[in-house]
C-alpha cells in the first residue's frame, strides 16, 4: 500500500487539468486524484479546457477526444504546438479505443492514451509514471552535444537539428532519441526502454512505444521509408546508428 505521507510529499504542488464533458467521469477522477494530493481542475468542453491549459498550464493534462465546443484531436494538436503546453504530458482517456484512433492521439504528441472503461488505480499510476519522467527529463544535466549521422542533440536544450535544421518533437520523442543516442549501437528490447523512461510502471503498453518509435522515425529519418538511423533488430528491440 502506497505511504500517504510519501504520496503528499511527491502530489502536493502537482496540479491536474481534467478535460472531460461527462461531470460524473471527471468528478470520479477528481476524487481519486484529491486522495494522492493532487490539485484538480475541470474544464467540460474542449475549448474551455485549452483555455485553461494556456492561462496557467498544469503539470499535467487528462483528455477525453469526444468534447463539445472543439473536438479532442483539435485541442491535442494546439496544446502541443503552443509554447506554454507543448511539453506539459497528456494522457488521453477516452471511449475511442480503437487503434487508429490510439495511433493518431500518440502521432499528434500524447504521451499516453487509455481507453474506457478505465481503472482509476490505473489512472493514478499513469499519471504519477508520467510525472517522474517529466521530472527525470527537466532535471538533466547532460556534458556535451550528441551527434548521430545528420542529427545534433542537445540534451540540456532538448533541441534536435537534422543538418543543421531544428526540428519540433514530443517530450517521449526526446527522452527516446536521446537515451538512445546515449547507448549509439546498442540493441533495447521493448521492455528495457519502458523501464528506463518510464522506470518501474507496467502500465506502458508495447504498442504505445512503437507508435512513438514510428512517429520519431518519421522526423529523424531523410527517407522514413529507408531507416538508417532509428532501426528495428527484428525479435529484439531498437537501436540508434552509430554511423549511419
Amino acid at each position: 500500500m502506497m505511504d500517504p505521507m510519501a504520496a503528499e510529499k511527491d502530489s502536493s504542488q502537482k496540479e491536474i487539468l481534467v478535460i472531460e464533458s461527462d461531470s460524473n467521469t471527471a468528478g470520479l477522477l477528481k476524487q481519486e486524484l484529491e486522495k494522492y494530493y493532487f490539485q484538480v481542475r475541470i474544464a467540460l468542453d474542449g475549448k474551455r479546457g485549452l483555455a485553461e491549459a494556456q492561462t496557467a498550464p498544469p503539470s499535467l493534462i487528462i483528455s477525453e477526444l469526444i468534447l463539445p465546443e472543439m473536438d479532442g484531436w483539435t485541442l491535442c494538436r494546439s496544446l502541443k504546438s503552443h509554447p506554454k503546453t507543448k511539453a506539459v504530458p497528456l494522457l488521453i482517456l477516452t471511449m475511442l479505443g480503437q487503434e487508429e484512433n490510439r495511433l493518431r492521439g500518440l502521432e499528434l504528441g500524447a504521451d499516453d492514451y487509455m481507453a474506457k472503461p478505465f481503472s482509476l488505480k490505473e489512472v493514478v499510476s499513469r499519471v504519477r509514471a508520467l510525472l517522474r519522467r517529466s521530472r527525470m527529463s527537466s532535471e538533466t544535466k547532460p556534458k556535451s552535444l550528441l551527434t548521430i549521422g545528420p542529427l545534433t542533440i542537445d540534451l540540456e536544450r532538448h533541441e534536435v537539428r537534422k543538418r543543421g535544421r531544428p526540428i519540433s518533437l514530443t517530450p517521449i520523442e526526446f527522452s527516446l532519441l536521446g537515451y538512445l543516442a546515449e547507448h549509439p549501437g546498442r540493441v533495447f528490447t521493448r521492455d528495457q526502454l519502458i523501464t528506463a523512461l518510464w522506470e518501474k510502471d507496467r502500465f506502458i503498453e508495447e504498442h504505445n512505444l512503437d507508435v512513438h518509435i514510428h512517429a520519431l522515425r518519421q522526423k529523424v529519418e531523410l527517407d522514413p521509408d529507408r531507416p538508417r538511423i532509428l532501426l528495428t533488430v527484428h525479435g529484439v528491440g531498437y537501436k540508434l546508428e552509430s554511423e549511419p
